[in-house]
C-alpha cells in the first residue's frame, strides 16, 4: 500500500516495495518484486497502473515518491 514505514509498498528500506536489495518489491534478483525467472512462490503485485498511483501519490502530497519513481525508471511518466 502506501504505507512508507517498514515493510509498507512506499518504504525504501529491506522489505519494502521500493527496496532495490534483495527481497524488495525493487529488486530483480530471485525473491524480489522484479524477478522474471521461475519461483515455487511467486510475487503477487497489486499496484495500481502507473498513472492511478501517481495522481494518488500527488493526492496525498507524496511527490518525493513520484520524484523517486520517475528518477529510478520504474514509472516512465512525464507529466
Amino acid at each position: 500500500g502506501l504505507y512508507t514505514g517498514p515493510g509498507g509498498g512506499l518504504y525504501t528500506g529491506p522489505g519494502g516495495g521500493l527496496y532495490t536489495g534483495p527481497g524488495g518489491g525493487l529488486y530483480t534478483g530471485p525473491g524480489g518484486g522484479l524477478y522474471t525467472g521461475p519461483c515455487s512462490n511467486p510475487y503477487v503485485s497489486n499496484w495500481p497502473p502507473p498513472h492511478i498511483l501517481i495522481q494518488e501519490l500527488r493526492k496525498r502530497n507524496m511527490n518525493n515518491i513520484v520524484d523517486y519513481l520517475i528518477n529510478m525508471g520504474f514509472i516512465d511518466y512525464a507529466y
